[in-house]
C-alpha cells in the first residue's frame, strides 16, 4: 500500500507528479525487498520538497497504514536537533564548546574527578567524552528526569579517558539536554518546541508520547520476519539523545535550516553561519570510518560520497529506522523514517538511486569481506570485550573468528530477551573485520585498534569497547 502527495510548492506539475510517482514505486518495491513493514520518504532539492510519500504500515498487527502524515520516531537525528540548540546558546555567550561542563553545571558529578573536570561541551557533541553511553535507566515521567539522570552518572564507569577515542554517546546527550536545561531555565520538551519547532513552522513534530497519540503514529517492528514490538517507546530521560517523533516534511525543514546558513526560510536567524559551519567542520576521526561516515563534526555524522561532502545522521530506537543525509554541493536532502526489517538494505539502495539521479553523485560503497583474505593470527583479538549494557566475546569457530554478543543493559528484555548471538567474523585488513546480522544484506565492521597507552579497544556499532579478558 503506498501514499503519495505532489511536491510541496503545490505547482500540480506533470513533472512533479511524475517524479513523485517514480519515487513512490521505489519506496514500495525496496521495502518489499527488505521487508520492511513501513517507510516515509521526503526529498528536499534547491530549496523545494519535490517528494512526499509513504508505504506499507504504520502498525501491522493493528491494520494502520503508513501515510504522509504518520509520525515515526527519528531516534538519534534528534542528537542533531539539540546540538543545533546547544550551539545557539552558544551563540548567546550561555555556553562555551571547550569550558567544562562543570562550570555551567555545578551539580554535575561523574565517576572520576578527572572526568567531571575535563568534560567539556565539544566532547558531549563528538562523542568523545568518555562517559560510558549506554546507560538506559528509566528516572520517570516527571519533567525532572534529565536532573534525576544526570545524578546517576556519579556511579557510571568510565568508557575510556577524557578525548582518547570516540564511542557513541547517548548518555552524554542526556547530560546535554540537563545543561541546556541549566542555563536557560527551561524544560527540554519545552526548549525545542520554543527554539525550533515554533520557529519552522514544524506541524508533526513531538517529543512525548502523549503528543504522539494526536497524530497516527507508527509502531516499529522486531525479527525475523518483522512483527509489532511490544514496547513503542524509549523512557522519557532519553529525550535529548533519541525521542523526537516526526515526519520527513518536518525533518527536511530542520536540514533546510542547515542549508540555509541558519535562518529560517522568514528570514528569522535561528543560528549563526559559523556555528552551522562548525557543526559541518571535521572534529574527531574516527576509528571506524566504515559504518556511519569517516570523521564526526558537532551533532552531525560526516562523510565524502564521490567527492563531495555530506553529512547526515541515523537513529535507531525499539523497531525503527531513520536517516537523514544532506549533500551541500547539490543543495540536496534526503530523510527516510522506517519500522523494522532491513532498514539498512533499504537506505543502501533508495538512497544511491536518489543521489545518483538528482546529484550525480555515487554513495559510497558499504564494506565488504576480502575476496582474497590474507592467513589471520588469531591470537591478538580473542578475549572478552566489556562496557556497560553489552558483552562480547572474540572466540575461534571453524578455523576462523567469531564475535558472541549479549546485550546486558535495560534495553535487552525488549529487544532480544538477553539471548546471546553469534557472528562469523570475515577479515577484510589486519585488525578490521565485517560480520552480518540475519535477514539484512549489508555487512559490519569490527575494528580493533588501541588507545595510546596501548589498552586494547573493538569498535562495534560505533561503540568503543575496551577489551577485559
Amino acid at each position: 500500500m503506498t501514499d503519495s502527495t505532489i511536491s510541496a510548492d503545490n505547482t500540480g506539475s506533470a513533472d512533479s507528479t511524475a517524479t513523485t510517482e517514480h519515487w513512490a514505486a521505489r519506496l514500495a518495491e525496496l521495502s518489499a525487498r527488505h521487508s520492511v513493514p513501513g517507510a516515509n520518504l521526503g526529498i528536499l532539492h534547491r530549496g523545494r520538497l519535490i517528494v512526499e510519500t509513504a508505504a506499507g504500515w504504520a502498525n501491522s498487527g493493528a491494520g494502520i497504514e503508513a501515510t504522509t502524515e504518520t509520525l515515526f520516531q527519528i531516534g538519534s537525528i534528534s542528537k542533531v536537533w539539540t546540538t543545533t540548540v546547544a550551539m545557539a546558546l552558544v551563540d548567546e555567550g550561555l555556553l562555551d564548546l571547550d569550558a567544562p561542563i562543570v562550570s555551567v553545571l555545578p551539580e554535575l558529578r561523574l565517576a572520576d574527578e578527572s572526568l567531571t573536570q575535563g568534560v567539556t561541551l565539544r566532547h558531549l557533541l563528538t562523542h568523545t567524552s568518555g562517559i560510558d553511553g549506554d546507560v538506559f535507566t528509566d528516572t520517570g515521567r516527571g519533567d525532572d528526569c534529565l536532573e534525576k539522570f544526570t545524578a546517576l552518572l556519579a556511579d557510571v564507569a568510565p568508557n575510556h579517558p577524557v578525548d582518547a577515542t570516540m564511542s557513541y554517546c547517548n548518555a552524554g546527550f542526556t547530560l546535554l539536554g540537563r545543561v541546556l536545561e541549566y542555563v536557560t531555565g527551561v524544560q527540554w520538551d519545552e526548549l525545542m518546541r520554543e527554539r525550533l519547532f515554533r520557529p519552522l513552522g514544524l506541524t508533526h513534530t513531538v517529543t512525548l508520547p502523549e503528543e504522539a497519540l494526536r497524530f497516527r503514529a507508527a509502531l516499529g517492528h522486531l525479527g525475523e520476519p518483522p512483527a509489532p514490538s511490544p514496547q513503542w517507546g524509549l523512557m522519557r530521560s532519553a529525550g535529548p539523545a533519541g525521542l523526537i517523533s516526526s515526519i520527513p516534511r518536518d525533518v527536511l525543514a530542520f536540514a533546510r535550516l542547515h542549508l540555509r546558513g541558519g535562518t529560517t526560510e522568514e528570514g528569522t536567524a535561528l543560528l549563526s553561519d559559523k556555528s552551522v559551519t562548525a557543526m559541518q567542520t571535521r572534529q574527531v576521526a574516527l576509528p571506524d570510518p566504515y559504518l556511519l561516515g569517516d570523521h564526526w563534526g558537532l551533532g552531525w555524522m560526516l562523510d565524502t560520497w564521490d567527492g563531495h561532502p555530506v553529512y547526515g545522521h541515523d537513529g535507531g530506537t525499539i523497531g525503527q529506522s531513520a536517516f537523514l543525509r544532506v549533500l551541500p554541493d547539490a543543495d540536496l536532502a534526503i530523510c527516510l523514517l522506517t519500522n523494522g526489517g532491513d532498514t539498512g538494505g533499504l537506505y543502501r539502495d533508495l538512497f544511491g538511486e536518489i543521489t545518483r539521479e538528482l546529484a550525480g553523485v555515487t554513495m559510497r560503497a558499504g564494506i565488504e569481506p576480502a575476496k582474497d583474505p590474507a592467513p589471520v593470527d588469531p591470537a591478538p583479538y580473542l578475549g572478552v570485550y566489556e562496557r556497560r549494557g553489552v558483552r562480547m566475546e572474540v572466540v575461534t569457530r571453524d578455523g576462523g573468528l567469531a564475535l558472541r554478543q549479549r546485550n546486558t543493559g535495560p534495553l535487552a528484555a525488549v529487544l532480544d530477551a538477553g539471548a546471546e548471538v553469534e557472528f562469523a567474523m570475515h577479515p577484510v585488513e589486519p585488525g578490521v573485520f565485517v560480520v552480518q546480522s540475519p535477514g539484512t544484506t549489508g555487512w559490519i565492521p569490527a575494528v580493533f585498534y588501541a588507545l595510546a597507552d596501548g589498552t586494547p579497544y573493538l569498535h562495534f556499532g560505533a561503540r568503543a569497547t575496551p577489551k577485559v579478558g
